[in-house]
Protein backbone atom coordinates (compact mmCIF):
# COMPACT_ATOMS: atom_id res chain seq x y z
CA UNK A 1 0.00 0.00 0.00
CA UNK A 2 1.73 3.44 -1.21
CA UNK A 3 0.68 5.96 1.46
CA UNK A 4 2.30 9.98 1.22
CA UNK A 5 3.84 8.58 4.87
CA UNK A 6 5.95 5.91 3.15
CA UNK A 7 6.99 7.65 0.68
CA UNK A 8 7.89 10.51 2.28
CA UNK A 9 10.70 8.41 4.12
CA UNK A 10 12.48 7.91 1.17
CA UNK A 11 15.38 10.29 -0.05
CA UNK A 12 14.58 12.56 -3.77
CA UNK A 13 16.61 10.62 -6.07
CA UNK A 14 14.93 7.60 -5.30
CA UNK A 15 10.99 8.82 -5.28
CA UNK A 16 12.50 10.11 -8.60
CA UNK A 17 13.67 6.88 -10.18
CA UNK A 18 10.21 5.65 -8.80
CA UNK A 19 8.08 8.33 -10.52
CA UNK A 20 10.03 7.30 -13.31
CA UNK A 21 9.50 3.62 -13.60
CA UNK A 22 5.64 4.20 -13.26
CA UNK A 23 5.99 6.75 -16.10
CA UNK A 24 5.01 10.27 -13.99
CA UNK A 25 5.39 13.19 -16.66
CA UNK A 26 7.92 15.77 -15.19
CA UNK A 27 9.23 14.08 -12.76
CA UNK A 28 12.92 15.20 -13.08
CA UNK A 29 11.93 18.55 -12.48
CA UNK A 30 9.43 17.84 -9.21
CA UNK A 31 10.53 18.36 -6.18
CA UNK A 32 10.48 15.65 -3.03
CA UNK A 33 6.34 16.96 -1.46
CA UNK A 34 5.89 17.06 -5.75
CA UNK A 35 6.82 13.43 -6.32
CA UNK A 36 5.26 12.60 -3.26
CA UNK A 37 1.71 14.11 -4.23
CA UNK A 38 1.87 12.39 -7.66
CA UNK A 39 2.73 9.01 -6.70
CA UNK A 40 -0.10 8.95 -4.65
CA UNK A 41 -2.56 10.27 -6.58
CA UNK A 42 -1.58 8.03 -9.52
CA UNK A 43 -1.61 5.17 -6.87
CA UNK A 44 -5.63 6.09 -6.21
CA UNK A 45 -6.26 5.87 -9.47
CA UNK A 46 -4.92 2.20 -9.76
CA UNK A 47 -7.04 1.08 -7.03
CA UNK A 48 -9.99 2.81 -8.81
CA UNK A 49 -9.58 1.38 -11.72
CA UNK A 50 -8.94 -2.17 -10.20
CA UNK A 51 -12.15 -1.83 -8.48
CA UNK A 52 -14.49 -1.27 -11.23
CA UNK A 53 -13.19 -4.10 -12.99
CA UNK A 54 -13.66 -6.39 -10.11
CA UNK A 55 -17.30 -4.87 -9.75
CA UNK A 56 -17.58 -5.86 -13.47
CA UNK A 57 -16.86 -9.27 -13.57
CA UNK A 58 -18.66 -9.92 -10.48
CA UNK A 59 -22.23 -8.29 -11.57
CA UNK A 60 -21.79 -10.59 -14.88
CA UNK A 61 -22.37 -7.47 -17.02
CA UNK A 62 -19.71 -7.12 -19.92
CA UNK A 63 -17.24 -4.71 -20.24
CA UNK A 64 -17.66 -1.73 -22.05
CA UNK A 65 -16.88 -1.93 -25.71
CA UNK A 66 -17.76 -5.98 -25.30
CA UNK A 67 -21.21 -5.73 -25.22
CA UNK A 68 -23.40 -8.78 -26.89
CA UNK A 69 -25.31 -6.71 -30.22
CA UNK A 70 -28.56 -8.53 -30.59
CA UNK A 71 -29.13 -10.49 -33.37
CA UNK A 72 -30.30 -9.25 -36.81
CA UNK A 73 -34.00 -10.74 -37.85
CA UNK A 74 -32.17 -12.06 -40.92
CA UNK A 75 -29.27 -13.98 -39.11
CA UNK A 76 -32.22 -14.93 -36.34
CA UNK A 77 -33.72 -17.33 -39.60
CA UNK A 78 -30.87 -18.00 -40.57
CA UNK A 79 -29.93 -19.81 -37.27
CA UNK A 80 -33.56 -21.11 -37.12
CA UNK A 81 -33.12 -22.78 -40.39
CA UNK A 82 -29.78 -24.48 -39.71
CA UNK A 83 -31.30 -25.96 -36.42
CA UNK A 84 -34.51 -27.04 -38.24
CA UNK A 85 -32.07 -28.43 -40.93
CA UNK A 86 -30.43 -30.65 -38.00
CA UNK A 87 -33.25 -31.92 -36.42
CA UNK A 88 -34.54 -33.02 -40.01
CA UNK A 89 -31.29 -34.97 -40.22
CA UNK A 90 -31.82 -36.71 -36.57
CA UNK A 91 -35.08 -37.52 -37.11
CA UNK A 92 -35.23 -41.18 -38.88
CA UNK A 93 -39.39 -40.78 -39.45
CA UNK A 94 -39.38 -37.38 -41.03
CA UNK A 95 -39.85 -39.05 -44.63
CA UNK A 96 -42.10 -42.25 -43.32
CA UNK A 97 -45.28 -42.74 -44.40
CA UNK A 98 -46.13 -45.41 -41.84
CA UNK A 99 -49.06 -43.27 -40.19
CA UNK A 100 -50.44 -42.50 -44.05
CA UNK A 101 -49.98 -46.30 -44.68
CA UNK A 102 -52.28 -47.18 -41.72
CA UNK A 103 -48.80 -49.36 -40.31
CA UNK A 104 -48.87 -49.42 -36.43
CA UNK A 105 -44.95 -50.96 -36.32
CA UNK A 106 -41.49 -50.34 -37.25
CA UNK A 107 -39.82 -51.99 -40.55
CA UNK A 108 -36.73 -52.17 -41.73
CA UNK A 109 -36.53 -54.81 -44.99
CA UNK A 110 -33.43 -55.44 -46.84
CA UNK A 111 -33.04 -56.84 -50.28
CA UNK A 112 -30.23 -58.48 -51.80
CA UNK A 113 -28.34 -56.83 -54.76
CA UNK A 114 -25.99 -58.71 -55.87
CA UNK A 115 -22.83 -60.55 -54.23
CA UNK A 116 -21.78 -56.92 -53.35
CA UNK A 117 -24.85 -54.73 -52.61
CA UNK A 118 -27.55 -54.67 -50.54
CA UNK A 119 -30.38 -52.32 -50.78
CA UNK A 120 -32.11 -51.26 -47.04
CA UNK A 121 -35.62 -49.54 -46.86
CA UNK A 122 -37.16 -48.45 -43.63
CA UNK A 123 -40.32 -47.18 -42.52
CA UNK A 124 -40.66 -45.44 -38.77
CA UNK A 125 -42.80 -44.80 -36.58
CA UNK A 126 -42.58 -41.40 -34.36
CA UNK A 127 -43.44 -42.88 -31.17
CA UNK A 128 -40.25 -45.13 -31.50
CA UNK A 129 -38.16 -41.87 -32.45
CA UNK A 130 -39.16 -40.75 -28.99
CA UNK A 131 -38.76 -43.53 -27.36
CA UNK A 132 -35.22 -43.47 -28.34
CA UNK A 133 -34.92 -40.30 -27.17
CA UNK A 134 -36.07 -40.82 -23.66
CA UNK A 135 -34.18 -44.19 -23.48
CA UNK A 136 -30.67 -42.59 -24.44
CA UNK A 137 -31.27 -39.46 -21.99
CA UNK A 138 -27.99 -37.26 -21.57
CA UNK A 139 -26.47 -39.09 -24.58
CA UNK A 140 -29.16 -38.17 -27.10
CA UNK A 141 -28.24 -34.47 -27.61
CA UNK A 142 -24.83 -36.09 -29.42
CA UNK A 143 -26.52 -39.06 -31.12
CA UNK A 144 -25.65 -39.94 -34.59
CA UNK A 145 -28.82 -41.90 -36.55
CA UNK A 146 -26.43 -45.00 -38.09
CA UNK A 147 -27.61 -47.81 -40.08
CA UNK A 148 -25.14 -51.11 -38.48
CA UNK A 149 -24.12 -53.65 -40.65
CA UNK A 150 -24.26 -56.80 -38.65
CA UNK A 151 -22.54 -60.49 -40.12
CA UNK A 152 -24.55 -63.43 -39.11
CA UNK A 153 -22.79 -66.71 -39.00
CA UNK A 154 -24.87 -69.67 -39.12
CA UNK A 155 -24.03 -73.14 -38.37
CA UNK A 156 -26.49 -75.63 -39.67
CA UNK A 157 -28.51 -75.22 -36.59
CA UNK A 158 -31.23 -72.41 -34.97
CA UNK A 159 -27.88 -70.68 -33.28
CA UNK A 160 -26.10 -67.97 -35.23
CA UNK A 161 -23.50 -65.45 -33.90
CA UNK A 162 -23.40 -61.51 -34.74
CA UNK A 163 -20.46 -59.35 -35.46
CA UNK A 164 -20.52 -56.14 -35.95
CA UNK A 165 -19.31 -54.91 -39.35
CA UNK A 166 -19.63 -51.29 -39.21
CA UNK A 167 -22.18 -48.21 -38.76
CA UNK A 168 -22.48 -46.17 -41.82
CA UNK A 169 -24.29 -42.74 -41.00
CA UNK A 170 -27.40 -41.85 -42.28
CA UNK A 171 -29.99 -38.80 -42.21
CA UNK A 172 -33.71 -38.01 -41.66
CA UNK A 173 -33.89 -36.99 -45.42
CA UNK A 174 -33.92 -40.65 -46.64
CA UNK A 175 -35.75 -43.66 -46.09
CA UNK A 176 -33.54 -46.29 -48.21
CA UNK A 177 -29.58 -46.79 -48.60
CA UNK A 178 -27.45 -49.07 -50.84
CA UNK A 179 -24.97 -51.43 -48.37
CA UNK A 180 -21.63 -52.10 -49.73
CA UNK A 181 -20.44 -55.47 -48.17
CA UNK A 182 -17.55 -57.36 -48.66
CA UNK A 183 -16.35 -61.48 -49.23
CA UNK A 184 -19.71 -63.28 -50.44
CA UNK A 185 -21.22 -65.39 -50.10
CA UNK A 186 -22.54 -63.88 -46.55
CA UNK A 187 -25.18 -63.39 -44.39
CA UNK A 188 -26.22 -60.06 -43.01
CA UNK A 189 -28.72 -58.50 -40.91
CA UNK A 190 -28.97 -54.25 -40.55
CA UNK A 191 -30.48 -52.41 -37.57
CA UNK A 192 -31.40 -49.02 -37.82
CA UNK A 193 -31.07 -46.38 -34.84
CA UNK A 194 -29.03 -43.89 -32.99
CA UNK A 195 -25.16 -44.18 -31.70
CA UNK A 196 -24.19 -42.20 -28.63
CA UNK A 197 -20.58 -40.40 -29.07
CA UNK A 198 -19.81 -42.33 -25.87
CA UNK A 199 -20.29 -45.70 -28.19
CA UNK A 200 -23.87 -46.56 -27.05
CA UNK A 201 -26.59 -47.58 -29.32
CA UNK A 202 -30.29 -48.01 -29.25
CA UNK A 203 -31.41 -50.29 -32.12
CA UNK A 204 -35.37 -49.01 -33.45
CA UNK A 205 -35.84 -51.66 -35.79
CA UNK A 206 -33.69 -54.67 -37.00
CA UNK A 207 -34.08 -56.28 -40.19
CA UNK A 208 -34.75 -59.78 -42.29
CA UNK A 209 -31.65 -61.93 -42.51
CA UNK A 210 -29.97 -61.96 -46.12
CA UNK A 211 -27.42 -64.20 -48.02
CA UNK A 212 -25.35 -62.29 -50.69
CA UNK A 213 -24.61 -64.79 -53.65
CA UNK A 214 -21.18 -65.58 -55.18
CA UNK A 215 -19.57 -63.59 -57.62
CA UNK A 216 -20.50 -64.44 -61.36
CA UNK A 217 -24.21 -64.73 -60.52
CA UNK A 218 -26.59 -62.29 -62.54
CA UNK A 219 -26.63 -59.30 -60.85
CA UNK A 220 -29.14 -56.96 -60.94
CA UNK A 221 -28.46 -52.94 -61.23
CA UNK A 222 -28.52 -50.94 -58.47
CA UNK A 223 -30.49 -48.27 -59.25
CA UNK A 224 -32.56 -46.24 -56.66
CA UNK A 225 -35.77 -46.84 -57.71
CA UNK A 226 -38.22 -50.23 -57.90
CA UNK A 227 -37.88 -50.77 -61.64
CA UNK A 228 -35.31 -52.63 -61.70
CA UNK A 229 -36.58 -54.93 -58.66
CA UNK A 230 -39.89 -55.47 -60.66
CA UNK A 231 -37.53 -56.59 -63.43
CA UNK A 232 -36.22 -59.61 -61.35
CA UNK A 233 -38.49 -59.43 -57.68
CA UNK A 234 -38.10 -63.08 -58.11
CA UNK A 235 -34.48 -63.82 -57.63
CA UNK A 236 -34.22 -60.82 -55.14
CA UNK A 237 -37.30 -61.87 -52.88
CA UNK A 238 -35.42 -65.51 -52.79
CA UNK A 239 -32.14 -63.98 -52.35
CA UNK A 240 -33.39 -61.71 -49.42
CA UNK A 241 -35.32 -64.63 -47.51
CA UNK A 242 -38.33 -64.17 -48.93
CA UNK A 243 -39.33 -68.05 -49.48
CA UNK A 244 -37.06 -69.06 -46.25
CA UNK A 245 -39.16 -71.58 -44.15
CA UNK A 246 -37.28 -69.97 -40.98
CA UNK A 247 -37.48 -66.56 -42.36
CA UNK A 248 -39.61 -64.01 -40.51
CA UNK A 249 -40.34 -62.49 -44.07
CA UNK A 250 -43.67 -60.64 -42.96
CA UNK A 251 -42.46 -56.98 -43.19
CA UNK A 252 -40.40 -57.88 -46.78
CA UNK A 253 -43.68 -59.88 -48.28
CA UNK A 254 -45.51 -56.27 -47.22
CA UNK A 255 -42.83 -54.66 -48.43
CA UNK A 256 -42.72 -55.95 -52.15
CA UNK A 257 -46.78 -56.37 -52.56
CA UNK A 258 -47.14 -52.73 -51.70
CA UNK A 259 -44.32 -51.76 -53.60
CA UNK A 260 -44.48 -53.88 -56.34
CA UNK A 261 -48.61 -54.73 -56.72
CA UNK A 262 -48.73 -58.09 -56.51
CA UNK A 263 -49.29 -60.89 -54.24
CA UNK A 264 -46.18 -62.63 -52.85
CA UNK A 265 -45.08 -65.98 -52.02
CA UNK A 266 -44.05 -69.42 -53.23
CA UNK A 267 -43.11 -68.56 -56.72
CA UNK A 268 -46.11 -70.17 -58.65
CA UNK A 269 -48.31 -67.57 -56.14
CA UNK A 270 -45.82 -64.94 -56.88
CA UNK A 271 -46.38 -65.18 -60.71
CA UNK A 272 -49.43 -65.95 -61.21
CA UNK A 273 -51.63 -65.67 -58.34
CA UNK A 274 -54.02 -68.11 -56.76
CA UNK A 275 -56.98 -69.61 -59.25
CA UNK A 276 -54.29 -68.92 -62.69
CA UNK A 277 -55.81 -70.06 -65.58
CA UNK A 278 -59.64 -69.16 -64.51
CA UNK A 279 -62.67 -70.99 -64.01
CA UNK A 280 -64.33 -72.36 -66.72
CA UNK A 281 -61.35 -72.68 -69.39
CA UNK A 282 -60.24 -75.33 -71.17
CA UNK A 283 -56.98 -76.51 -70.09
CA UNK A 284 -54.38 -77.45 -72.05
CA UNK A 285 -51.29 -79.49 -71.14
CA UNK A 286 -47.92 -77.38 -70.65
CA UNK A 287 -45.17 -77.84 -72.81
CA UNK A 288 -42.33 -77.31 -71.11
CA UNK A 289 -38.94 -79.11 -72.15
CA UNK A 290 -34.92 -78.07 -71.01
CA UNK A 291 -31.96 -78.73 -72.43
CA UNK A 292 -28.40 -77.52 -71.36
CA UNK A 293 -24.97 -77.09 -73.07
CA UNK A 294 -21.55 -77.17 -71.70
CA UNK A 295 -18.99 -74.39 -71.90
CA UNK A 296 -15.11 -74.91 -71.63
CA UNK A 297 -12.76 -71.69 -71.99
CA UNK A 298 -9.46 -71.30 -70.64
CA UNK A 299 -5.98 -69.29 -71.31
CA UNK A 300 -2.15 -70.37 -72.74
CA UNK A 301 0.91 -69.37 -74.51
CA UNK A 302 -0.48 -68.14 -77.80
CA UNK A 303 1.63 -70.33 -79.24
CA UNK A 304 0.55 -73.25 -77.75
CA UNK A 305 -1.57 -76.34 -79.13
CA UNK A 306 -4.94 -77.26 -77.43
CA UNK A 307 -6.75 -80.67 -77.72
CA UNK A 308 -10.19 -80.88 -76.24
CA UNK A 309 -10.75 -85.17 -76.42
CA UNK A 310 -8.22 -85.40 -79.14
CA UNK A 311 -9.54 -82.46 -81.70
CA UNK A 312 -7.54 -79.59 -81.94
CA UNK A 313 -9.28 -76.61 -80.30
CA UNK A 314 -8.58 -72.71 -82.13
CA UNK A 315 -6.63 -70.32 -79.86
CA UNK A 316 -7.40 -66.27 -80.09
CA UNK A 317 -4.19 -64.26 -80.35
CA UNK A 318 -4.04 -63.56 -76.55
CA UNK A 319 -4.11 -67.26 -76.30
CA UNK A 320 -7.60 -67.61 -74.93
CA UNK A 321 -9.96 -70.29 -75.84
CA UNK A 322 -13.95 -71.72 -75.97
CA UNK A 323 -15.60 -74.13 -76.75
CA UNK A 324 -19.27 -75.01 -76.57
CA UNK A 325 -21.22 -78.59 -77.28
CA UNK A 326 -24.14 -80.11 -76.24
CA UNK A 327 -24.49 -81.73 -72.59
CA UNK A 328 -25.69 -85.23 -73.01
CA UNK A 329 -27.89 -87.06 -69.54
CA UNK A 330 -24.94 -88.91 -69.10
CA UNK A 331 -21.23 -88.63 -66.98
CA UNK A 332 -18.32 -87.14 -69.46
CA UNK A 333 -14.47 -86.77 -68.85
CA UNK A 334 -12.99 -84.59 -71.11
CA UNK A 335 -9.37 -84.24 -71.26
CA UNK A 336 -7.78 -81.07 -72.24
CA UNK A 337 -4.35 -81.28 -73.48
CA UNK A 338 -1.68 -78.04 -74.28
CA UNK A 339 1.79 -78.65 -75.49
CA UNK A 340 4.74 -76.06 -76.14
CA UNK A 341 5.20 -74.42 -79.46
CA UNK A 342 8.53 -76.03 -78.98
CA UNK A 343 6.62 -79.77 -78.58
CA UNK A 344 8.92 -79.85 -74.92
CA UNK A 345 6.33 -79.42 -72.32
CA UNK A 346 3.33 -81.02 -72.39
CA UNK A 347 0.11 -80.09 -69.75
CA UNK A 348 -3.34 -81.77 -68.87
CA UNK A 349 -6.44 -80.85 -67.57
CA UNK A 350 -9.39 -83.18 -67.12
CA UNK A 351 -12.73 -82.52 -66.76
CA UNK A 352 -15.62 -85.05 -65.23
CA UNK A 353 -19.05 -83.38 -65.75
CA UNK A 354 -22.28 -85.33 -64.68
CA UNK A 355 -25.88 -84.40 -66.10
CA UNK A 356 -28.78 -86.03 -64.49
CA UNK A 357 -32.30 -85.11 -65.41
CA UNK A 358 -35.18 -86.23 -63.60
CA UNK A 359 -38.82 -85.38 -64.93
CA UNK A 360 -40.80 -84.61 -61.95
CA UNK A 361 -44.43 -85.59 -62.20
CA UNK A 362 -46.95 -82.61 -62.56
CA UNK A 363 -48.83 -80.54 -60.59
CA UNK A 364 -51.95 -79.50 -61.37
CA UNK A 365 -53.68 -76.60 -59.15
CA UNK A 366 -57.21 -76.13 -59.30
CA UNK A 367 -59.06 -72.73 -58.78
CA UNK A 368 -60.45 -73.05 -55.18
CA UNK A 369 -57.35 -73.65 -53.60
Amino acid sequence: MITAANLRTHTVKDLAAMAKRKGIPGWHSMRKEQLVRAMVKLAKANATSRNKTAGRRNSGKPSPGTCAKPLSPQAQRRLKKIQANLARAKDLAHKSTVQSNGHASDRLVVMVRGPYWLHAYWELTRQSIERAQAAMGQHWHGAQPVLRVVQVARDGTTNSARKTVRDIEIHGDVDNWYVDVQDPPKNYQLDIGYRAICGKFYSVARSNVVSTPRPGAADSASDANWTAVAEDFDRIYAMSGGYSEDSNGSDLKEVFEERLHRPMGSPMVTRFGLGAGGVGCERRDLSFQVDAELIVYGATDPNAHVTLKGEPVRLEDDGTFSMRFALPNRRQVLPVVASSGDGVEQRTIVLAVERNTKVMEAVIREPDE
